[in-house]
């Protein structure tokens, strides 16, 4: 290791003297940089297997290479438009519903009763610690055609019992405002602590000139948490293609699959919940899916760019 020099210092320091002084940040990295090498790193060593005629019952070295053939099978698959659709629309529907959590912190920011405030925030905390099991369980009791809550709250008003697990058309509805009662106050932690940050004198300026909370909100608390939003918003897009299978499996049953089959869910099928497990299959459609997000990432973090000058890298 080269000797190096302190900022503002012309004397050189030598690697003893550098590992003595700066010795406890590289063993604090040590761990993260474990984490990160095992589990993210590693395993991509593995993804030769989408291009192998590979079978669990031999080392991944010894099978043979099959080229594109599981992902031409993918595509010629007579459901893949389908399933790619069922993805992106439930994606989409959420993406949606991605301002909200901006809405919840700006509107808790703003309100003046603290106490309340405090209280509306443990609140919306709370169901981001419930399990998916637990979260579908509820769903499926609110939802129950003979006692469901839902179906309670209609009969109030003289509507007839639905039977919302088994009528397609409400499963994205059910499966992305479940998700939004547990997710929103969680996801509007950070939007929050960034409204922390934005100047008092930012908004008292604004009072001055006349400003009321609205102006207020449009013309300082957006412009500064703008950067923070549009970051997310990026990370968000780069998942366009990603939707977990546990939530899909768990609210799925033969009535609704024709919306609810995800590419997620499918590749869990081929691999793990079959007969005879296709994981070559399933390995190359994983693949496709994160190949597809990291094109969305890029582009969409190119776009942001061009348009807002805010963007990851």
């Amino acid at each position: 290791m080269t000797a190096r020099t302190l900022p503002g210092n012309k004397k050189p320091l030598n690697w003893k003297k550098h590992l003595a002084r700066y010795g406890a940040f590289y063993l604090m990295l040590i761990i993260p940089m474990a984490i990160l090498i095992i589990f993210k790193y590693y395993p991509m060593y593995g993804i030769q297997i989408a291009f192998k005629n590979y079978r669990i019952t031999q080392p991944m070295e010894q099978a043979s290479w099959a080229g594109l053939k599981y992902f031409e099978k993918f595509f010629t698959y007579r459901k893949f438009g389908q399933i790619v659709w069922n993805t992106l629309a439930i994606n989409l529907y959420s993406l949606a519903t991605f301002p909200l959590s901006l809405i919840l912190a700006l509107m808790l920011t703003h309100l003046p009763f603290r106490r309340f405030v405090k209280a509306v925030q443990n609140a919306s905390y709370i169901p981001h610690f419930i399990s998916i099991v637990v979260l579908c369980s509820m769903v499926l009791q609110f939802t129950n055609p003979r006692n469901g809550l839902f179906n309670i709250i209609l009969g109030v008003f003289g509507v007839e019992p639905i039977n919302f697990m088994a009528q397609k058309e409400y499963f994205y509805s059910l499966y992305v405002w479940s998700g939004v009662w547990q997710q929103l106050g969680y996801n509007s932690i950070i939007y929050i602590a960034a409204l922390a940050g934005v100047s008092p004198e930012l908004h008292e300026a604004a009072i001055v000139d006349g400003a009321g909370i609205v102006k207020r909100i449009w013309h300082v608390d957006i412009p500064s948490i703008l950067p923070t939003f549009m970051i997310l918003l990026i990370m968000r897009c780069g998942s366009l293609l990603s939707v977990g299978f546990e939530k899909v499996i768990l609210l799925q049953n033969s009535l609704n699959k024709e919306v609810s089959e995800v590419i997620a869910s499918y590749s869990y099928n081929i691999s793990l919940n079959s007969g005879s497990p296709q994981f070559a299959y399933s390995s190359a459609v994983g693949l496709f899916t994160s190949l597809i997000n990291v094109i969305m990432l890029v582009s969409v973090n190119w776009l942001s760019k061009k348009l807002t000058s805010n963007s990851i890298w």
